[in-house]
């Protein structure tokens, strides 16, 4: 893999995010996009820095981001970007969210880079390279009973309406498993599963 994708995917990831920190508690707009479902100014303005970074690296490379619709350039690289994973906390002033890059080749994702700005932790995984977090290799836990494990999961935005909203299976977990953490960042969840804080991860939608 090329050093620039990796670099600009990190550099990109770190610039977004210390503009989420910078704006954590200064939220003036917020916009719904269904009844539950969020959408703040600060996420446009980090999907403009990414998206902007991006294109300015890679002016062919196609882009599909959360809060536009794809940019197609009918190139067989396409990033794939949330400016903002976890914007209903961010709303809140509840810091556990992060920022998440991607990059796909003719279909398969090759890079992946995950950024928590209020903790500092970076999240790399290359193809056939492993992950790492702020550079350190890591893997994922070893415990193989339900009743010891950490679990975390995630619920839908039509929660309210869809009956596979998730519940009976959280209930059921929550009274087998060591615990069940909600958090809020499904992308967080996956990089903590990767690095073996949380043992099991399930979400439906």
């Amino acid at each position: 893999m090329p050093h620039d994708f990796k670099k600009v995917a990190i550099d990109t990831c770190l610039k977004a995010g210390e503009l989420l920190k910078k704006s954590l508690g200064k939220v003036n707009k917020i916009k719904f996009k269904g009844e539950i479902n969020l959408v703040t100014e600060v996420d446009h303005k980090s999907e403009d820095l990414i998206i902007k970074s991006l294109t300015q690296s890679f002016p062919h490379h196609s882009i599909l981001s959360e809060e536009r619709e794809i940019i197609e350039r009918g190139s067989p690289y396409k990033w794939i970007v949330d400016p903002l994973d976890g914007t209903t906390n961010f709303a809140h002033g509840f810091p556990i969210f992060c920022v998440t890059v991607a990059l796909e080749y003719e279909g398969e994702v090759i890079l992946g880079v995950i950024y928590n700005p209020n903790l500092e932790e970076l999240f790399i995984a290359e193809n056939k390279k492993g992950a790492f977090l702020n550079n350190k290799k890591i893997s994922v836990s070893k415990t193989a009973k339900l009743s010891a494990s950490l679990l975390a999961t995630g619920f839908p935005y039509d929660i309210r309406t869809n009956k596979n909203n998730n519940l009976n299976h959280f209930s059921n977990f929550a009274l087998r498993a060591q615990a069940v953490r909600r958090a809020g960042s499904a992308a967080l969840d996956l990089a903590y599963l990767a690095c073996g804080r949380f043992d099991g991860f399930w979400e439906f939608k």
